[in-house]
Parts: structure tokens; C-alpha cells; sequence
């Protein structure tokens, strides 16, 4: 009985000795994955913990940026240029309708009263608007003019007649001395500074603008006088532009002086305004609607 009873109780404590120990265990685990999980921790994180290298704001202009737009020039204002001289105001001109005069022009020939403006014209004719050259002598305008722009409108014979500088041969003569050439120069060969629309035997037309025989053309002149100083030195030669049926024939030419059949061109003093003169070279050129404004 005695050693049945003390081998309970040896039972017994060994017993109680398990149940401490377990015990003992259970509390200490929990410390031990405490200290895990801090070594863990301590294995992780020693990148982070390091301070990040701030990067630039992108949207904020570094220092020299800030210098170097400092330097650029500032943009510069746009203004209107003003001449600051005074002009005076142009007047109103009412333009002619289909080669009409304009309100400013003084009317020399409307197809009706050739004498009324010009002198001479013996054995001319006046008919159905226009006037035929004849008889023996040129028409000459009784005012006298310096720089104009003057419109003529001439035809040369319907019927050919002749060649070169005997057909359809006339001119209108500025001031009566400088030329400007009349013929018909429709299929007809002549030497170019004697053809229509050339200055005579000083410049040919830039181009040939001619219309047929017997059909109505057009010449707009613009026309600069001469000057001359008291000597009689030329100071600005003449000058002189035209348009041929509409077409640029003459484009501010300066004249070498007079226009001369026998002899070269000079110039000689002479007043600022004289009469100009349509000449008859014995062909029957018609002539209307001749205007001049003065300049």
C-alpha cells in the first residue's frame, strides 16, 4: 500500500512539474515572435529610413532660368507710322463714261465744232462725229498747254492704201514740237521709231497695240513739260507716257529734246505753255473725242 501511495505521488507532481513548464512555455513564445518580428522589421527598413533626395518642381524655373529670362529683351509695341505732312485734300473728279471726258477736262472736239478750239484745218471735214484730215494744212488748238493728260481717238483709211510712212501717216505734236507718232502699223513694216505710238526717231513703242485699218484707237498721253533755267539750260526735259488702245506703249520717257525729220533732237528754250498740233501728212485720218486736263 505504501509504495502504491508514493507512486502516486510521484505521479502527482511530475504532473504538477508538466503543467509549470508548459505554462512557463506558453509565456515566453509570444516574446520570442515579438523579438522575431522586431529583427524583421530591423532587416526591412534600413533603405527607408533613409531620407529622400527632394526632386526640382518641374512647374518652378530653376535660378538661371530666372536670370536668362531677366536678360531677354521685352517684346516691342506695334505703332502706326504717321508722315506727319499735311496734304490737302484731293478734289472730286467725276470720270467720263466709254472714254468720256471727265468732269475737270476741257472738251476740244466732241464731233460736231472743230473750229470752235482749233485754228486751221482748211480743207477738212467734219461728218458723222469725227473730222477727216484734207486740203493742205495741220489743226492747231487755240489754248495753249504745258503738262496734261490728253485723249485723242483716231482711225487710219478703211481703204490700204500705200505703205510704210505713206499710209495712214498723221501725228499728234505736245506743245508742237515733240511727236508722238500716228500710222497704221497693222501688218505694215516701217522703222520702229517712225511707227504708231513711237516717240518720233527717239524711242519706239514698247509694243505693237495697233488695231486694223479704218478701226477707231485710242491715245492717253501724259505729258511733263520741259524746264528750262534762265540760260535756256534744259533743268527737266520732257517727259512723256502712253497708252495705246489701253496698252502701256511709252512709260515715262525723258525726250533728247525736238522731234525732227532732217535733224537730230535738241532742245531749244521756249515758253511753258504752247498750243499742240495734229499734223496732215496727206493721208485722211479721222480724228474724235479729244480732251485735255491740265497737271
Amino acid at each position: 500500500m505504501l509504495a502504491l501511495d508514493f507512486l502516486r505521488r510521484i505521479g502527482a507532481c511530475s504532473l504538477v512539474v508538466g503543467l509549470s513548464t508548459a505554462a512557463v512555455y506558453a509565456e515566453d513564445k509570444p516574446a520570442a515572435k515579438k523579438e522575431q518580428s522586431v529583427a524583421a522589421e530591423k532587416t526591412e527598413k534600413p533603405a527607408a529610413e533613409k531620407p529622400a533626395t527632394k526632386k526640382p518642381d518641374a512647374k518652378k524655373p530653376d535660378a538661371a532660368k530666372k536670370s536668362a529670362d531677366k536678360k531677354k529683351p521685352a517684346a516691342k509695341v506695334s505703332r502706326e507710322y504717321v508722315s506727319g505732312k499735311k496734304w490737302d485734300e484731293p478734289k472730286i473728279v467725276t470720270p467720263g463714261e466709254n472714254g468720256g471726258p471727265p468732269s475737270d477736262a476741257i472738251v476740244l472736239f466732241d464731233g460736231q465744232d472743230l473750229a470752235k478750239e482749233f485754228s486751221g484745218g482748211e480743207g477738212w471735214t467734219v461728218a458723222d462725229g469725227a473730222a477727216t484730215v484734207g486740203g493742205k494744212g495741220g489743226v492747231t488748238s487755240k489754248r495753249a498747254f504745258g503738262s496734261c493728260q490728253l485723249h485723242i481717238e483716231w482711225a487710219t483709211p478703211q481703204e490700204v492704201k500705200g505703205e510704210g510712212q505713206g499710209r495712214g501717216n498723221s501725228g499728234v505734236y505736245l506743245m508742237g514740237i515733240y511727236e508722238v507718232q500716228i500710222l497704221d502699223s497693222y501688218g505694215n513694216k516701217t522703222y520702229f521709231d517712225g511707227q504708231a505710238a513711237s516717240i518720233y526717231k527717239q524711242r519706239p513703242p514698247l509694243v505693237n497695240a495697233s488695231r486694223g485699218p479704218g478701226e477707231w484707237q485710242t491715245y492717253d498721253i501724259i505729258f511733263r513739260a520741259p524746264e528750262f533755267d534762265a540760260a535756256g539750260q534744259v533743268v527737266k526735259p520732257a517727259a512723256v507716257t502712253v497708252l495705246h488702245n489701253g496698252v502701256l506703249v511709252q512709260n515715262h520717257f525723258e525726250l533728247e529734246g525736238g522731234t525732227f525729220y532732217d535733224r537730230p533732237p535738241a532742245y531749244s528754250k521756249h515758253p511753258a505753255k504752247l498750243p499742240f498740233s495734229l499734223q496732215n501728212h496727206g493721208n485722211p485720218t479721222r480724228f474724235r473725242n479729244i480732251w485735255v486736263r491740265e497737271l
